[in-house]
């Protein structure tokens, strides 16, 4: 529908001058697959971590910018005996994705320490809420000069591998999925989270039955389930706006605020407006005015657990935000991982999405890579990929191993707090 606005906004926006260089395709890769081609444009909006190591093995860790303030954060955090993963997708604007990156991990710490260095579900669940009562406060202590910040919210999926055992938590449809060895040794895809998504029957019947007194708890517009009917607009769309409107005056300006981003997630951490009445906005902000007062939270931040003991057949695991999926099926991602050299794998995944992205834009990827941040939100979503590889002999044996804080899209790595482990 958007594919000629797309190649308008292409035609039209071309970046006076690049900013800084956040790839790292260079970093730890020797393949001449992942090499760029001599002739063709890197993009500057992709960042990785081609091979690190962990406790069990390797991993890979990328992520690619589109909003204009990217709204993705994310973190990997390794220790002796353990490995942390979080992925943070956003909405609405990068506080609680960067709330999230900045303080569950230490909340898990602080519950770790209480339990005496063992982790349980409770213990990760206590995390996700103190993170959430977390952010509320600052929504709390901020709104009255950005009452805007009751409607910023993220989607936050975390894993951890703890002596042989993966606990996983999450809310919103950031997915994780670990690829085992199946029947006639053969890559297998196993989703282990569970979208918290309207888009699902199975999450509308939720919400219909803890609200039966709302009839407009899920609401159908223009094709698509929508929660409250409200439409969530992307705060990195607003300076696209502005410069399209400029670029192609009116023709396009009415199809541009047409690209709104509908709220979606069941679950999440924030979105106070639709938690508290406290937090409810009032009609001068009608994309989030609510007609009544809410009766009881329309959304929740109870996450969905899952704890398994890893076996020799599970060989690794892809954590991502919901813009790979929206590109690439789940065992169409196991079977790339699978069959590719592991440097470099996230940023594999990454570029396959970006592919299919241009692709139903009818353009090439190249194409993609001279569209600057904003702009780029037109053609797909901020996306995180942190691939995580199991090696049982490294589960088996204690591996000495750099305990380290590696935050996406950022230059710095530093030490971890995993040592309490």
């Amino acid at each position: 529908m958007f594919s000629w606005l797309a190649r308008i906004a292409l035609a039209c926006w071309r970046p006076v001058s690049r900013y800084a260089r956040m790839n790292k395709d260079y970093n730890n890769s020797n393949s001449d697959e992942l090499e760029e081609d001599s002739f063709s444009l890197r993009d500057s909006l992709l960042w990785c971590r081609d091979l690190e190591k962990h406790s069990c093995g390797d991993f890979s860790f990328a992520v690619v910018q589109a909003n204009e303030i990217i709204e993705d954060h994310s973190q990997v955090e390794t220790g002796k005996d353990a490995i942390f993963v979080g992925v943070y997708d956003g909405h609405g604007g990068p506080d609680a994705s960067r709330f999230i990156s900045d303080h569950l991990f230490q909340n898990l710490i602080t519950g770790l320490a209480r339990a005496n260095g063992t982790i349980s579900e409770d213990i990760l669940r206590n995390a996700f809420s103190a993170t959430e009562d977390g952010f509320l406060a600052l929504v709390r202590r901020s709104c009255g000069i950005k009452p805007l910040i009751a409607a910023i919210g993220s989607c936050c999926l975390v894993g951890v591998i703890w002596r042989g055992t993966l606990y996983v938590a999450n809310l919103g449809d950031s997915r994780a999925v670990i690829g085992y060895l199946g029947r006639s040794n053969k890559i297998v895809a196993e989703q282990l989270t569970r979208d918290h998504n309207a888009s699902i029957e199975e999450v509308r019947q939720e919400l219909r039955s803890l609200h039966p007194d709302d009839s407009h708890i899920v609401v159908m517009k223009h094709g698509v389930w929508r929660i409250k009917g409200i439409i969530q607009f992307d705060v990195g769309l607003h300076a696209t706006v502005t410069a399209v409107f400029i670029c192609v005056l009116t023709v396009v300006c009415s199809l541009v605020f047409a690209y709104e981003l509908v709220h979606q997630v069941s679950r999440s951490i924030g979105d106070a407006y639709l938690k508290r009445p406290e937090f409810s906005l009032d009609p001068s902000f009608p994309r989030f005015h609510l007609s009544e007062p809410i009766r009881r939270p329309v959304l929740t931040a109870e996450p969905s657990l899952c704890t398994r003991v890893l076996q020799p057949s599970d060989k690794f695991l892809i954590f991502a935000s919901d813009g790979l999926w929206e590109h690439l099926t789940n065992q169409q991602a196991v079977e790339i991982v699978s069959n590719s050299p592991r440097a470099g794998i996230a940023r594999r995944l990454i570029k396959t999405a970006l592919n299919e992205a241009a692709r139903k834009r009818e353009m090439r990827y190249d194409d993609l890579k001279k569209v600057d941040k904003g702009i780029r939100r037109f053609f797909h979503d901020d996306i995180t990929v942190v691939v995580i590889f199991i090696d049982q002999e490294s589960l088996s044996t204690k591996m000495p191993v750099l305990e380290q804080s590696v935050k996406g899209f950022a230059d710095s790595i530093g030490p971890s707090n995993f040592n309490i482990l």
